[in-house]
């Protein structure tokens, strides 16, 4: 069935989106529901699945490769808090289009709707897991600085770059299935490419300049002034948060917009 041709207009996004909030609304409780079916737990898995995965690496980094930062729990639960929402949208924004083929074939939708639901229900399982994050700093006794009242800003930039890779991979997967693949390994190795488990001080200068050109080091570490050691990053900090969310929004906004027009011939 021939659809009409979609066009969209990076000013009518904001009307689109609150137009069809009650579709999105639907898009991410099912992925919620998905996620946690058949569990137990439920929603409680969202804290336990950090405060777990931070006990197991604590052991491993701590202990066996004597890892001697101040109050290491707190530090890469931080960490991992912000890549996993970061690997989770992206990989689920990766197969939005092609999962939801049939329903883009019956009715015509603006086609964005869907890999920024899926980044929408990632924030939401983030958002319970910094429950966990709080619990680590009761439990190891760390200071609640009054910057912690600014720990959305690192979010917010996060998830507009999280919104621009999801559109970005997810119009590539659908002429390039092999994208569900190769961005897996490329994941892999951006994660140890970030500072999550280890200090940027440990590396050499040559390599602490090249890790600051990676968009995730500057959300990790903006996150951490202003919840761990109760700083306000400063301007180069910011300026690299904004830009780089900005900057991929916009890249991720063109790239779709130019390939969705063949997106049911693919799909």
């Amino acid at each position: 069935m021939k659809q009409p041709r979609q066009k969209t207009d990076y000013k009518s996004i904001a009307a689109h989106f609150l137009q069809y909030r009650p579709l999105i609304t639907e898009l991410v409780g099912r992925d919620l529901k998905v996620k946690y079916r058949r569990s137990f737990l439920g929603y409680v898995w969202s804290v336990l699945n950090p405060l777990l995965m931070m006990v197991v690496q604590t052991i491993i980094f701590s202990f066996m490769f004597r890892s001697d930062i101040p109050n290491y729990p707190l530090y890469l639960i931080c960490g991992n808090t912000l890549f996993t929402f970061f690997n989770e949208s992206a990989n689920m924004g990766l197969t939005s289009i092609i999962y939801n083929a049939s329903l883009i074939k019956k009715v015509y939708i603006p086609k964005y709707i869907f890999p920024l639901s899926r980044v929408v229900s990632s924030f939401v399982t983030m958002s319970f897991s910094l429950a966990a994050v709080v619990l680590v700093m009761v439990f190891t006794r760390s200071p609640f600085y009054w910057t912690m009242v600014l720990f959305w800003v690192p979010l917010v930039f996060l998830f507009l770059f999280c919104c621009g890779i999801a559109m970005l991979l997810s119009a590539l997967t659908v002429y390039f299935r092999d994208m569900q693949h190769l961005f897996s390994i490329l994941t892999l190795g951006w994660m140890y490419a970030t500072p999550i488990f280890y200090p940027l001080e440990q590396l050499p200068p040559f390599a602490q300049n090249l890790m600051k050109i990676n968009p995730m080091y500057h959300y990790i570490n903006m996150f951490r002034n202003l919840v761990m050691y109760g700083n306000i990053p400063g301007p180069n900090t910011w300026f690299a948060c904004a830009a780089s969310g900005v900057v991929m929004l916009a890249v991720g906004l063109l790239v779709f917009r130019k390939l969705q027009r063949n997106f049911i011939l693919y799909i």
